[in-house]
């Protein structure tokens, strides 16, 4: 499954880059797969695309973080997949 998770610090950056760092790592062996992590301007200060074996995965994946960032994870379906949904 493919989410994107919409992101805002709790805290300065400086702070968790290197403990997230380290969780990505460990979720790898999870099956969790981040297609990409860009930090934005404007209203989220980051967003992540990522692929999970589940929704729990997902949900935990938040949960892990939530002392340092604020989550919005959406489920995500590529386009070609909703255009069959729609014949």
């Amino acid at each position: 499954m493919r989410f994107i998770a919409l992101v805002k610090f709790k805290k300065n950056p400086r702070e968790f880059v290197a403990e997230n760092l380290k969780m990505i790592e460990k979720e790898s062996k999870k099956g969790i797969k981040y297609l990409s992590i860009n930090w934005t301007l404007g209203r989220y200060d980051a967003v992540a695309m990522f692929e999970a074996p589940n929704e729990k995965e997902a949900m935990q994946l938040a949960i892990r973080r939530a002392d340092f960032l604020d989550m919005e994870t959406l489920v995500a379906i590529p386009a070609e997949e909703a255009r069959k949904l729609v014949d």
